[in-house]
């Protein structure tokens, strides 16, 4: 791929903070961590939801559960200056622990699981899988009594075992899973069930009484590689969409290197939890989040709501997502005339049933993003025979009447336990996202 792209985005270096950053980030809640943790080290403040927010120049983020929002108003501008948002999402489809899950069969102790958004379900099975996530205790120093802890399982713990071929001649002409009966892993031997609260309670360090809920989901434990005959993939779990969390984080961090040349935009990250099953939540894409932070920042600034909605009013929001590359083995399954290629470029996705927010304004906005980091643009469009998957991106635009577009990287495999993409694709992609942030004038 032949770029004149941007010097501050290697493309190896690029590839391996990726990996580092997926296999850091085994849930939304330690996605927005080790994004945090990017941004401190370019100077960044974590501010509290239930403080003020600061009424002086700098850089700041806050979390919310497995959600992020980072902004930048180092450039001292006008409170009525518009934004500009790059917005993706921190959850991927996974298996996710049921509150009462302890069982037995047969002498197999086993976990009971709930699917989460849309997995390829046979990816998840006979794969070494590990637990990770939130577990909520009991705390008297935390709001209401109950503090949180995070879960870091990386060894491998689980495994949904699949019947063998001599059980089931037909398994290869069309493999069909049971959600309730197929999917629950194994994790032991004995006839009593397992004590998942007592594993939880040791893991986080607090007494079993304590343990009051958990947000636990199962992982796949195989580390991010690269691999291909250069090394010119990249295999790792949940691409779709920390791909995109890391570009956008890496994205603002060089956005705001070098205020001295900003225009007049407010540059704005927001990593969004829930995406994958609807993001109707208190920390998704359809809640008031994003549009709270954003009036509480021109209010931060000394404006009113006549500043908000001028802010808005010329606020340009890119939607990152990762998106389909046209795949070899089923070419016939793309729309013919816009093939995708996994080391083409950043991708513009359109759809006019708007499963995609993107119209020509902010396609626009879009190609000269990456006409200015020196990367070219690939376009995709669904097969119109086909339903089309969506993104954070229309709902955004609906919660903040900003114009929208959606974008991505392209990719194998979505929604599998563990996917592909091409490893110089990382960095065109924050490129282009960083060029989005501090468009030239």
């Amino acid at each position: 791929m032949a770029l004149s792209l941007d010097p501050r985005f290697d493309l190896d270096t690029e590839a391996a903070g990726l990996m580092a950053y997926v296999d850091a980030s085994p849930t939304p809640f330690h996605a927005v961590v080790q994004a945090g943790w990017l941004l401190e080290e370019a100077g960044f403040v974590r501010v509290d939801e239930s403080d003020p927010f600061p009424t002086v120049a700098g850089r700041f983020y806050l979390v919310r559960g497995g959600s992020l929002v980072a902004w930048s108003t180092d450039a001292q501008l006008a409170p009525s200056s518009p934004f500009r948002v790059v917005a993706a999402h921190t959850d991927s489809p996974n298996l996710r622990l049921k509150a009462n899950a302890d069982s037995s069969c047969v002498g197999w102790q086993q976990l009971g699981v709930e699917v989460y958004g849309g997995p390829l379900l046979p990816t998840w099975l006979d794969r070494d899988l590990g637990l990770s996530g939130r577990v909520a205790v009991r705390d008297r120093e935390a709001p209401g009594g109950v503090g949180h802890r995070l879960l870091t399982g990386s060894d491998p713990l689980l495994r949904v075992a699949m019947l063998a071929i001599h059980l089931d001649r037909t398994a290869n002409d069309g493999l069909t899973l049971d959600r309730q009966r197929h999917l629950a892993p194994v994790w032991g031997l004995g006839q009593a069930p397992g004590d998942v609260v007592g594993w939880l309670s040791e893991q986080v360090g607090v007494a079993r009484r304590d343990v009051l809920g958990w947000d636990v989901m199962t992982h796949d434990t195989q580390p991010s590689a690269r691999l291909g005959r250069s090394g010119d993939l990249l295999a790792a779990p949940r691409l779709d969409n920390l791909g995109t969390s890391y570009a956008g984080t890496r994205a603002l961090v060089e956005a705001v290197a070098a205020p001295g040349d900003r225009p007049g935009h407010v540059p704005v990250l927001v990593l969004f939890d829930h995406e994958e099953v609807g993001s109707t939540s208190e920390r998704g894409a359809q809640s008031t989040m994003l549009p709270t932070v954003l009036e509480r920042v021109v209010a931060s600034r000394g404006g009113g709501r006549e500043d908000l909605l001028r802010a808005l009013a010329g606020t340009v929001v890119a939607s990152g997502d990762m998106s389909h590359a046209t795949h070899p083995n089923w070419p016939e399954r793309h729309e013919p005339s816009h093939h995708v290629r996994a080391d083409g470029g950043p991708v513009l996705k359109l759809n006019a049933q708007l499963r995609y927010a993107s119209d020509a304004m902010g396609a626009g906005a879009f190609r000269l993003a990456c006409e200015q980091a020196g990367t070219p643009m690939q376009t995709y469009i669904h097969r119109t025979d086909l339903p089309c998957g969506s993104t954070v991106g229309p709902m955004t635009a609906a919660v903040t009447g900003a114009l929208t577009v959606d974008v991505g990287a392209p990719m194998l495999s979505m929604h599998s336990c563990r996917e592909l993409m091409a490893a110089h694709a990382v960095a065109p992609y924050a490129a282009a996202l960083a060029a989005f942030l501090v468009p030239a004038r």
